[in-house]
């Protein structure tokens, strides 16, 4: 039975690089995978997902209009899949996460996400909002805080290193914009 799974984290906790695997131990058997990763996710090339530790595969990109179901679907009538990954899936509507909970459950491909808890002002993502309420599976991948402490909670930095309290949910970057805390240190970051 295909299932739905959610892997969440904050940053640099490796789900780009657990994504990547999963696909490579996919394909070793001879399965096909269809990668999916965010259109304007253009840090490593349109249509890539990378890892920090130098893995990287293609990828089909979505934006938020986009049917994943039908897109999907299409595919696997092209060439049989055996599992979608989906790569920052905090960024998915609704919609979409719901178009993917029917992947699973009338084409009966499992469906894996990965992607971001919460934002830098400590909101959920709608992506994954519905992924941790419709997901039959749900593991959360560890990043650690510099004090040692479990990270669950993203900062963004401005240039200068100060913290940024305000702005667009969505702003796409990396080590050089974010850094991932405790929830003690964020608040420390955030409200004190």
């Amino acid at each position: 039975m295909a299932k739905l799974y959610f892997y969440y984290s904050s940053m640099n906790a490796g789900k780009s690089t657990s994504l990547l695997q999963s696909s490579y131990n996919y394909q070793e058997r001879g399965m096909h995978t269809l990668i999916l990763a965010p259109a304007f996710d253009d840090r490593y090339g349109i249509g890539k997902v990378a890892s920090r530790i130098g893995l990287e595969a293609n990828a089909e990109t979505f934006a938020p209009g986009d049917n994943l179901y039908a897109l999907v679907s299409q595919l696997h009538e092209k060439d049989t899949l055996h599992c979608v990954l989906i790569d920052e899936a905090q960024f998915l509507t609704k919609q979409q996460v719901f178009q993917l909970s029917e992947v699973t459950d009338k084409l009966r491909i499992p469906v894996l996400a990965y992607g971001l808890r919460t934002d830098f002002q400590g909101e959920p993502f709608e992506g994954s909002k519905y992924l941790l309420a419709w997901s039959d599976n749900l593991k959360e991948l560890k990043a650690i805080c510099h004090c040692g402490r479990k990270a669950t909670m993203v900062v963004r930095m401005d240039a200068d290193g100060k913290v940024i309290k305000q702005g667009s949910q969505v702003e796409i970057g990396g080590n050089e914009r974010y850094v991932s805390m405790c929830r003690k240190h964020f608040n420390e970051c955030f409200h004190g």
